[in-house]
């Protein structure tokens, strides 16, 4: 694998020499201008992607960091003499700088998504423009820009145009590789999947939704400083136009947003066809054919031509590959806090260990309904307490309070003695707080072990890129997933899907785990599986609330047993004499029970 990279490597650095010397070469200037002109797309084509692709908040707004960048440099350049270099790094900062500004305000209003979103980011464009315009910056009249003098880095300014055009075209296509193999990029997928599952699995969504912004208003305002020269003449109107948003998009959503080279591959083809076929007499013809081309492609290829080229590579060496997976060492059992070894079937009450969860006076409304009224309760380390009740009881309301994803009305949740009630859900998940979903919510486009690893990698234990996906496959193995590792959350039956919602919880190693219905669905066959995984699970150490309406699974698992009615504590103490309660029976299994 080292020397397989090291090739790759020397490949591409070879591949960029080459394209740096390329106008050394003595062709026609007219290579030097369509090849820029194809470097240009790409770039624009790839920081819009950082945001809109990877995280999914989708833009139409490009244009107003480009359109920064542009006369960042313009007027730097003419009206104050800055060297042209020197205004590069200045485009980017203050087009990032908008982002910046932009992002803090709407990332903080969850409503701001989808198509909300996408119309703000166009009404941004049309702000800026009219500011430009109606200030000395423009007034009206436009920025002349040939004039400028640039570095003598090629023989003639055309050349030397292309060459920083290649760069910013090799720097941005890099940093896009970094950002999609990082963290930050495993976070904002997630986060284009399902943003309030991601929070709740660690990842800290508005300081990551800000970076991406940032990062891709940076880069188109570089661009923008870098064309700026290139245009020679600078105009509101040309500058903050639509053409800008429109192809950045369509170049996106063909070559593959999610992918870091799609949008590369996307532009170039977009850029290259529309130089080809609307030059000439046949203008109009040709733009015809690019749009009837784009359609049948995107249509056929809904999720870009990259991802669905590797989504098909993928499985044909699966149908070639006949070795099995290599055996990964399961997770081995623990020793519990208290410190001593506990049977798998132990239920007994807990009182005599420390608090993992005190909860104090917990209320939730929602409008005009209250959907926990005061509920208090301890939840001691190494136990296994069963959460029952009727329906609308406040048993998932309650886990999505401790979990942070609804802040409480009023009263107090302590981990570990710690107050957690006030702290955004990530910052619960990294103190070893996890969750899995009555109905599962897996991300989507993300492969199974990349669910788990996701989770692993932003859970309490902080683990690295490589870890996580060690971490991640060790999971897999413990639920019987590891041969569907690279499928997709859609392959994968209600079963298995359980399963991968339970193996991303524990992947993120938590303290505390809050199963919702987790075997709800699954025949007996699984149903005994799954016990016998929890089982093991407290085994380990791990604290486990325990949300079903099963009561077999309930009776037989849980060392207590809480009942909750109408948001209220109703019940508390061993399964027992719980399930025995003639007021336990009347509001929840009823009288036919009972008898």
């Amino acid at each position: 694998m080292t020397a397989h990279r090291a090739i790759s490597g020397a490949g591409i650095g070879l591949a960029v020499c080459l394209l740096a010397l390329l106008p050394l070469a003595g062709l026609p200037a007219f290579y030097d201008s369509f090849l820029y002109i194809v470097f240009y797309w790409i770039s624009l084509a790839t920081s819009w992607a950082i945001l809109s692709g990877f995280g999914g908040y989708f833009s139409f707004g490009h244009a107003a960091f480009f359109g920064a960048g542009m006369y960042t440099t313009a007027t730097l350049s003419v009206k104050f003499g800055v060297p042209f270099l020197v205004t590069l790094p200045a485009a980017a900062a203050v087009a990032a700088s908008l982002a910046v500004g932009v992002g803090a305000i709407v990332f903080r209003l969850k409503r701001l998504r989808g198509e909300l979103f996408a119309l703000l980011t166009l009404a941004v464009s049309f702000i800026l423009a009219t500011i430009i315009l109606n200030t000395p910056i423009d007034g009206g009249a436009g920025i002349l820009t040939s004039s400028v003098p640039l570095p003598h880095i090629m023989p003639s300014p055309s050349q030397t145009i292309y060459l920083l055009g290649m760069l910013m075209c090799v720097g941005t296509l890099a940093l896009a590789y970094i950002v999609a193999h990082s963290r930050l990029g495993l976070g904002l997928y997630a986060i284009h999947d399902d943003e309030d599952v991601a929070e709740v699995k660690g990842v800290p969504t508005f300081r990551y939704k800000l970076a991406a912004f940032a990062i891709s208003a940076a880069i188109a305002g570089a661009v923008g400083g870098v064309h700026a020269t290139y245009v020679g003449f600078l105009t509101v109107s040309e500058t903050f136009g639509i053409t800008v948003p429109l192809y950045v998009v369509l170049m996106s959503v063909l070559g593959g947003a999610r992918h870091w080279l799609g949008p590369a591959v996307g532009a170039a083809l977009i850029a290259a066809s529309l130089y080809t076929f609307t030059s000439g007499d046949q203008a109009m013809i040709g733009r015809g054919l690019v749009a009837l081309v784009l359609i049948v492609a995107i249509l056929i290829l809904p999720d870009g031509i990259v991802p669905s080229f590797l989504r098909w590579r993928a499985r044909w060496t699966a149908q070639r590959a006949t070795a099995p997976l290599p055996p990964v060492e399961a997770p081995q059992p623990a020793a519990t806090p208290s410190g001593g070894d506990r049977p798998a079937n132990a239920q007994d009450s807990g009182i005599d260990r420390p608090v993992a969860l005190a909860i104090r006076d917990a209320r939730k409304s929602f409008g005009g309904l209250q959907a926990l009224r005061g509920v208090t309760l301890d939840i001691h380390e190494g136990e296994i307490l069963g959460l029952v009740g009727p329906n609308g009881s406040g048993k998932t309301t309650l886990i999505n309070v401790i979990t942070g994803h609804f802040p409480l009305s009023s009263g107090e949740i302590r981990l570990g003695g710690a107050p957690i009630q006030a702290l955004p859900a990530h910052e619960i998940a990294r103190r070893g707080v996890a969750r899995t979903y009555q109905i599962p919510r897996p991300f989507m486009h993300l492969s199974v072990l990349d669910n788990v690893a996701m989770a692993a990698a932003f859970g309490s234990a902080d683990h690295g890129r490589a870890a996580s996906i060690e971490e991640a496959r060790r999971w897999l193995d413990f639920t019987g997933l590891r041969a569907k590792e690279s499928a997709l959350p859609a392959e994968l039956n209600l079963h298995e899907r359980k399963f991968l919602e339970l193996a991303r919880a524990l992947s993120a190693e938590p303290q505390l785990l809050l199963l919702d219905e987790v075997l709800s669905g699954l025949n007996p066959t699984e149903i005994d599986h799954a016990i016998a995984l929890i089982r093991q699970i407290r085994d380990r150490g791990t604290t486990i609330v325990f949300v079903e309406h099963l009561m077999r699974a309930v009776v037989e698992l849980s060392d207590r047993i809480a009942v909750l009615n109408e948001g209220t504590l109703f019940a508390l103490g061993e399964p027992g004499s719980v399930m025995r309660d003639p007021r336990v029976v009347s509001v929840y299994l009823g009288k036919a029970h009972a008898a």
